[in-house]
């Protein structure tokens, strides 16, 4: 008998979990529901987009449904390392072994969602735009939308309406704020803990770089570092503009004081001289006016509940972009969760009670990575590079002796997040103590 699945989240994760439960036959109808707009016809605001790297863990994902990984490569551009700009104008180069496929966010679910158009008719898919998440009744497997209906000719808000749908599975893709999370707090023995990652950032989109004289090279990822912490990161994009992040601590925020957009030219052309002389006037007024974007990241210690709910990518383990593997670890989770209906025969009950088992040691890891993989004390953090060098020769040297360094671990293999962090669990205590004596004495 088909089953009834409503995945809560149009992002990568639910999506390629459409992608992956519909080639298994007809064993499962697929309905997706996505609080926003369809982003092949809408234009969203680009105050909290931002580009997204996938390395082996998130590409081998997509590598395992026919078509997809051609697609998102053909929206990509490949980085081959990062260059470190210094001060003093030198720069830093580190390579990878294996580049980075990076893209904006949007554009990857694009891909998703025309790969699944094209593939499926409506007869087993449907997809819901503009409905909210707003209630969820574990006992009776129900789940209430609120669906925005807008008129197309004027292209504004007409009417509300309420949908209820009946499952036999619920996936929550519903990012760090889930709504199908908020049910699991209701349940028995149920513990997620959720925190703001010290670090805020803003978006910003360099539209004329294209154009530079500054000469970035296209296929590395540039970052610029101060002494307070702020860390400025750009890459470019397939269109040859170029976009990125200004990342800076919460309780040193230096842009949070700038009133206007020469206030914000002055800044980066002191501060990040080569991202200055591109910025426009246009960008920097809206740089202004965008919102500072907090990361909200989740710990839980069970994803799914009973034999019919299940909590995948951020809704289970947000964690922040500090080592880039938000979607890699949310594509992954739909491998995994693959790998175990294929071992458990699609014995639904199973197949989420193992999902926890095997995945949630991860998701903590995850997190504890990205909170304190790299520290953020100046003197630390030189002691970390030089680490990473130590480390990468001796793993060069007596690779049966020495494991790979802990940037190239997390960026360069496919290790389970949990033996990355045993591995390392030193350094990451030694980070952790040194972070928080910095946000102690700040």
């Amino acid at each position: 008998m088909m089953k009834k699945v409503a995945i809560v989240g149009a992002g990568p994760c639910g999506l390629l979990l459409a992608h992956y439960l519909l080639r298994r036959g007809d064993k499962y109808q697929i309905d997706i529901y996505e609080r926003r707009g369809d982003p092949r016809t809408v234009s969203f605001s680009k105050s909290r987009t931002y580009p997204i790297s996938l390395n082996e863990r998130g590409m081998s994902a997509l590598r395992q449904i026919e078509g997809l990984e051609e697609a998102v490569r053909a929206v990509s551009v490949e980085m081959k390392g990062t260059v470190f700009h210094q001060k003093n104008g030198k720069t830093r180069f580190t390579p990878r072994q294996k580049p980075l496929v990076t893209l904006d966010r949007t554009n990857l679910i694009i891909v998703l969602l025309e790969q699944l158009s094209q593939k499926y008719d409506n007869s087993r898919l449907q997809i819901h735009f503009d409905c909210s998440c707003t209630a969820v009744d574990f006992v009776a497997k129900t789940v209430i939308f609120q669906s925005v209906l807008t008129d197309s000719s004027l292209k504004i808000p007409t009417n509300k309406e309420e949908i209820t749908f009946n499952y036999d599975l619920l996936v929550g893709t519903d990012g760090s704020r889930s709504a199908v999370r908020e049910g699991f707090l209701s349940t028995e023995s149920f513990e997620c803990e959720d925190k703001y990652y010290p670090t805020d950032y803003k978006s910003i989109f360099l539209d004329n770089a294209k154009n530079s004289k500054t000469h970035l090279k296209s296929d590395n990822i540039h970052t610029w570092r101060l002494d307070d912490g702020t860390l400025m990161v750009a890459l470019y994009q397939v269109d040859g503009t170029m976009s990125g992040a200004i990342n800076f601590p919460r309780e040193k925020n230096q842009v949070a004081g700038l009133s206007s957009s020469k206030e914000i030219l002055e800044f980066f052309q002191k501060n990040f001289p080569v991202i200055g002389q591109v910025m426009t006037e246009e960008e920097a007024e809206a740089f202004l006016n965008r919102p500072i974007s907090r990361i909200l990241t989740i710990r839980c210690n069970r994803y799914h509940q009973g034999d019919s709910v299940l909590l995948m990518g951020d809704a289970a383990h947000a964690v922040s972009s500090s080592i880039g593997q938000g979607c890699n670890a949310a594509l992954e989770d739909v491998v995994v969760f693959d790998n175990l209906l294929n071992e458990y025969s699609d014995d639904l009950a199973e197949t989420l009670k193992q999902f926890t088992v095997r995945r949630q040691p991860d998701g903590y890891a995850l997190v504890e990575l990205g909170d304190y993989a790299f520290p953020s004390s100046t003197s630390l953090f030189i002691e970390f590079i030089f680490r990473e060098l130590i480390a990468k020769s001796l793993h060069r040297l007596f690779p049966q002796v020495f494991p790979p360094s802990l940037v190239d671990l997390i960026f360069e293999t496919t290790v389970p997040y949990s033996e990355i962090l045993n591995s390392y669990k030193g350094w990451v205590s030694k980070v952790k103590k040194s972070n928080e004596k910095v946000s102690t004495n700040s």
